[in-house]
C-alpha cells in the first residue's frame, strides 16, 4: 500500500476512513474538517465496510482503518491490500498492545497503528506524517542502470539452479545491490530451497492474474532471504499445468527493473522455445554446463540461438561440476567445440556440496574459503563485467558459423584414448 506512487490514475480522494465505535467516528469527523477533508469520507464498518468499498471505488491518497472487530489482522490487511491502489498510505488503529503485530503491520506496508482510545493530537499528528509521506518526492529509480541476468542450463542436472541462487546472493551480500530472484522452474524449482524457505503462492498467483502484478503485488508476493534479496518462486502441483503466454513473466521483469538494481533469472532452457520475448532485455547471460559431449552439442545450440535471438545480451559460459583428474571432455577440446573460451570453471567438491544442502545455503556461501569460493567469486565479477562492457557497448566478435551444429564437435580428437585401448584389447 506504500508502494511508488504512479500518477494519472485518476483523481483521488484525498482521505476516507471506517471505524467501528461511535467515539472514533465524531474524532475522525472532526478532525477530518480540520483538515479540510470532507467529514462525510469518514464510514462506519471497519475492515469489511473498507474491502467492500475500495472494491469498486478509487483509493484515497490516505485511508484510516479501525481493525478493533478483526480476528486475523494481518490476513485482512493482505485482503485491504488486493483492493488498494499502489500509493495509498494506510493508517490502522486497533486495541492489541502487542509490539510483534506492530511490526507485521508496518512490514506489511501499513504507515502507523494508533492503539484504541487515541486522542485527537495523536491522531492529528499521525495525519500529518501520512500527508508527508504522500506528498514527499518519489526516487525515480536507483544509481546505477538496473542489471538482468539469466541463467541457463545446457542440459537437466549441470546446476545451473546452484549457479543463479549463488550469483544471486553475491550480488545482494557482496556488492550490496537490492537483488530479484525469479525461478522459472514452476513445478520443479529449487531456489527457494536452496536458501532453506518457503516458496509461497506469489508466482503461481502471478501466472494465473497477471493483471495483478504492479509495485504492491510484488512486494507482498515475494519471499525475502535478505535486506538486499528476494525470491519469487512456486511449487505448483505437478497435477496443475500453468497455461501461459509468457506476459506476467514479462511483466514481472518490469516491476523488477523499478523495485531492484540488479535481477537473475533461473531459466529453464525450455523457456528459450516457449518464451523467447523473455530475454528481450536481459544484459548479460551465463550459459551454464558440463564438459560432456552432451553438454557441448546442446552449448554450440543455446549460444547459436542466443546470437540470433539476443544478440545484445552478452554471454558468460560456466562450467560447472568439473571433477579433478580428467573429464569427458578436456577444457581445450571444449573450448575449441564451440569455438569460444569458456570463461568460468567452478570445481567439483562433494563436501561443499553436501555442506550447503545441509545449511541451507547458497554454494557461494557454503564455499567460503575454498577453490569452489574462489570461483563463484570470479564468476561475480566476470558477469559484472560483462554487464559493464554491455552497458559500454562494445560487443565481441562473432563466432564462425559451421556447415553443422554436430560438425564443430570434433569427436575423434575427444576420445582418442578410448579407441586406443579398445585396439589394445
Amino acid at each position: 500500500m506504500n508502494a511508488p506512487w504512479k500518477p494519472g490514475a485518476g483523481l483521488r480522494d484525498p482521505f476516507h476512513a471506517f471505524v467501528c465505535d461511535d467515539y472514533s467516528f465524531d474524532l475522525l469527523r472532526s478532525v477530518a474538517a480540520e483538515m479540510g477533508w470532507a467529514p462525510e469520507k469518514v464510514n462506519k464498518g471497519g475492515m469489511r465496510n473498507a474491502v467492500q468499498s475500495l472494491s469498486i471505488t478509487a483509493s484515497p491518497q490516505i485511508l484510516f482503518i479501525d481493525m478493533s472487530e478483526s480476528g486475523d489482522p494481518l490476513n485482512d490487511i493482505n485482503s485491504l491490500a488486493e483492493v488498494c491502489e499502489p500509493g495509498t498510505v494506510v493508517i490502522a488503529a486497533g486495541q492489541v498492545n502487542d509490539v510483534r503485530l506492530y511490526r507485521d503491520l508496518v512490514a506489511s506496508g501499513i504507515q502507523d497503528y494508533l492503539l484504541k482510545p487515541f486522542g485527537a493530537d495523536q491522531l492529528r499528528d499521525a495525519l500529518a506524517q501520512a500527508q508527508a509521506v504522500f506528498m514527499a518526492p518519489r526516487d525515480a529509480g536507483p544509481e546505477r542502470p538496473h542489471v538482468t541476468m539469466a541463467v541457463v542450463g545446457t542440459r537437466g542436472g549441470v546446476g545451473a539452479s546452484s549457479v543463479a541462487t549463488s550469483l544471486a546472493w553475491m550480488l545482494s551480500d557482496k556488492k550490496k545491490r537490492p537483488t530479484a530472484l525469479l525461478d522459472l522452474d514452476v513445478h520443479f524449482g529449487t531456489n527457494a530451497l536452496a536458501m532453506d524457505l518457503e516458496p509461497g503462492r506469489g508466482l503461481t498467483d502471478a501466472i494465473e492474474n497477471p493483471s495483478r502484478i504492479d509495485g504492491l503485488f510484488i512486494e507482498r508476493a515475494m519471499v525475502r532471504a535478505s535486506d538486499t534479496l528476494a525470491i519469487l518462486s512456486a511449487e505448483a502441483p505437478i497435477s496443475q499445468p500453468m497455461l501461459t503466454d509468457g506476459g506476467a513473466f514479462y511483466q514481472l521483469l518490469e516491476e523488477f527493473r523499478a523495485a531492484f538494481e540488479c535481477s537473475v533469472i533461473d531459466l529453464p532452457r525450455t523457456m528459450l522455445i516457449q518464451h523467447p520475448h523473455l530475454m528481450g532485455d536481459v544484459n548479460v547471460t551465463l550459459v551454464v554446463t558440463e564438459l560432456t559431449l552432451a553438454s557441448a552439442r546442446d552449448t554450440i545450440r543455446i549460444l547459436s540461438w542466443l546470437k540470433t535471438n539476443a544478440p545484445h545480451s552478452r554471454v558468460v559460459v560456466v562450467a560447472n561440476r568439473v571433477h579433478p583428474g580428467s573429464p569427458e571432455i578436456s577444457r581445450k577440446d571444449f573450448e575449441q567445440s564451440i569455438e569460444r573460451k569458456v570463461d568460468v570453471l567452478i570445481p567439483f567438491d562433494l563436501r561443499v556440496a553436501s555442506q550447503a544442502a545441509k545449511l541451507g545455503k547458497t554454494l557461494a556461501e557454503a564455499a567460503k574459503g575454498s577453490k569452489v569460493g574462489a570461483a563463484c567469486a570470479a564468476m561475480l565479477d566476470e558477469t559484472l563485467g560483462a554487464a559493464d562492457a554491455n552497458d559500454a557497448g562494445d560487443g565481441k566478435p562473432a563466432a564462425k558459423k559451421g556447415d553443422s551444429l554436430l560438425g564443430k564437435i570434433d569427436f575423434k580428437s575427444m576420445i582418442p584414448s578410448r579407441r586406443k585401448a579398445a585396439v589394445e584389447d
